[in-house]
């Protein structure tokens, strides 16, 4: 017994470094997320940092709650009405336009090129944004934009004439409809894809037909996704203002075209009053992503 035990301490000892080597050790596996942490923290933390500490500070660096209370005046109460309103529209428009065509290339028995070249797409055009989207629209649906001018002299129908206005509430809506679109369906496909096939065969045993089968348990399982992604939605278009500065410039008054407006704008300059701007934005996406996470989470206990 003695002899074995001595032969396992040596061969442990031949395979176990020793304790101080193992204190030595330093933590490599930190260095492969280490650019991401500094990225984190210097372009998203400390920023969001600055920005809440600016909100309860004047001009000269005391604290106040006068940008806070200031954020009840009716031009910013309207600004940020009519953010979540482009917002909630859009989000809701692509979500289920997004889920639609999710659908339709996941369990809609399309070719399988289909499915690949839709995500790919999707993919690009979820972070098209900014000027060049702006620019497409312009050129698209603008006064003497391309479909404008086919729809009038073609088919008679002069959109403009009938009420629309791409530097509108609605025009703003549909340009931000096509990147919630693609993102929607990049988010939502994974979800459909976890809808187990032995869910829809015991369903299939049991009697139920293909109204029931999705009533009573696609629906339900694919749910909580479905919210969740129409909440991510709404915090993706609440926060952009590269499309809708480039496409409305001031005409638009919505939140972030306000916020820069204070911070950096030449008539209406109040940086603190920008930063409560900001603060509010925060709050408003910060409670959006929560939601979002919730519902992700519970999503997926039924789809693991």
């Amino acid at each position: 017994m003695t002899d074995l035990s001595l032969s396992d301490q040596t061969i442990a000892g031949k395979t176990a470094p020793p304790s101080e080597a193992r204190a030595l050790r330093l933590p490599t596996q930190w260095l492969g997320v280490a650019p991401f942490f500094i990225f984190a923290i210097m372009f998203l933390i400390l920023p969001t940092l600055y920005l809440m500490l600016g909100a309860f500070q004047n001009g000269a660096g005391e604290f106040t709650l006068e940008n806070i209370i200031a954020l009840s005046q009716p031009t910013i109460v309207a600004a940020y009405w009519i953010s979540i309103k482009i917002s909630l529209a859009s989000s809701l428009i692509g979500a289920f336009a997004g889920l639609a065509i999710a659908i339709a290339i996941v369990r809609g028995g399309l070719p399988e090129w289909i499915r690949s070249a839709t995500l790919t797409f999707s993919g690009v055009a979820s972070n098209f944004a900014g000027v060049p989207l702006a620019f497409a629209f312009l050129a698209t649906l603008g006064r003497l934009g391309l479909a404008t001018v086919i729809l009038n002299t073609v088919f008679g129908l002069n959109i403009y004439a009938h009420g629309f206005n791409i530097l509108s509430f609605w025009g703003l809506t549909l340009t931000y409809v096509y990147f919630q679109i693609p993102l929607m369906v990049v988010i939502i496909v994974p979800a459909i894809d976890g809808l187990k096939k032995e869910w829809g065969e015991a369903a299939a045993t049991l009697g139920a037909t293909q109204t029931q089968f999705w009533r009573m348990v696609v629906i339900p399982v694919i749910w909580p996704s479905f919210l969740g992604t129409v909440i991510l939605l709404f915090a993706n278009a609440f926060g952009a203002i590269a499309t809708a500065y480039a496409l409305t410039g001031s005409s638009l008054n919505i939140v972030p075209i306000l916020l820069y407006a204070q911070i950096r704008g030449d008539v209406l300059h109040n940086p603190h009053l920008g930063y409560a701007i900001a603060f509010g934005m925060i709050v408003i996406t910060g409670l959006a992503n929560v939601f979002y996470i919730w519902f992700r989470t519970r999503s997926e206990r039924w789809l693991k």
